[in-house]
């Protein structure tokens, strides 16, 4: 069986996010369609990780198996031209028959987009937060700091992330190489995280602690101490899955 390694971006606005599911419309499961289509297999993607409902990806890694024939060229040129627009298929790649997309990943890089300006442009809607309120870009970086290294992110950790139940492995601990703030202009905040891996939602949960502190709602040494505590109660609520991109997996 061969080992194909597939570079995906997709906008993920109108989907149930990236894994199958019965009765909804998936970013896997409409590859898997494609993929089953031009193989006569039934053939299983395997992705480096989930993503929520709206929320997009441009350089997600998967793989599948096949004892088939098809070149990567072929595959590369026949499932963006069957795929709906709003998935492309960036890279495909022949790799070692023990490689998986998800157990081979080393960290990954999300982006968070923020627009809050008066205004957001209609062809931002579904890839920026609109959030019209000033924030104080230099307390909410104090907190990134914070951040980075290696912590337990249980104060992050939406429901359903993982397997309370387990005694070994990392539980919700996590290490965050990078986080960062970066302004492009007046209106536009991108917050940057790198890590060796993120709990469910756990992106989302820290953008919405952190505009509670950007707004003043929250100190930077209160967000401290939520990250101490080790409890959901204690953080902000969710942010919208919209505003959110996994940008890159890294193996």
């Amino acid at each position: 069986m061969r080992n194909i390694r597939l570079l995906i971006a997709f906008d993920g606005t109108g989907y149930s996010g990236w894994q199958r599911q019965r009765h909804d419309v998936t970013i896997q499961g409409e590859i898997e369609d494609r993929l089953t289509r031009m193989t006569g297999e039934s053939v299983s993607l395997h992705g480096a990780g989930r993503t929520d409902a709206g929320v997009h990806a441009d350089g997600m890694v998967a793989n599948f198996h096949t004892g088939g024939k098809i070149s990567c060229p072929a595959f590369f040129q026949g499932l963006n031209s069957m795929l709906p627009p709003a998935i492309r298929i960036l890279q495909v790649e022949e790799v070692r028959p023990d490689f998986h997309a998800r157990f081979a990943a080393s960290g990954k890089q999300y982006i968070y987009r923020l627009h809050t300006g008066a205004v957001l442009m209609p062809q931002q809607r579904h890839f920026f937060l609109h959030y019209p309120a000033a924030i104080d870009s230099q307390a909410v970086q104090a907190c990134l700091t914070l951040l980075t290294g290696t912590h337990d992110f249980a104060s992050f950790e939406n429901t359903g992330s993982r397997d309370k139940g387990l005694t070994n492995g990392r539980g919700s601990t996590r290490t965050l190489f990078a986080a960062d703030l970066k302004q492009p202009n007046d209106y536009e905040y991108f917050l940057s995280f790198t890590g060796d891996g993120f709990l469910r939602q756990m992106v989302r949960n820290l953008v919405g602690t952190l505009l509670e502190v950007g707004r003043g709602k929250r100190s930077v040494d209160s967000f401290g101490q939520v990250l101490l505590a080790r409890d959901r109660t204690a953080a902000g609520p969710t942010a919208p899955a919209h505003g959110l991109t996994l940008k890159e997996v890294f193996y």
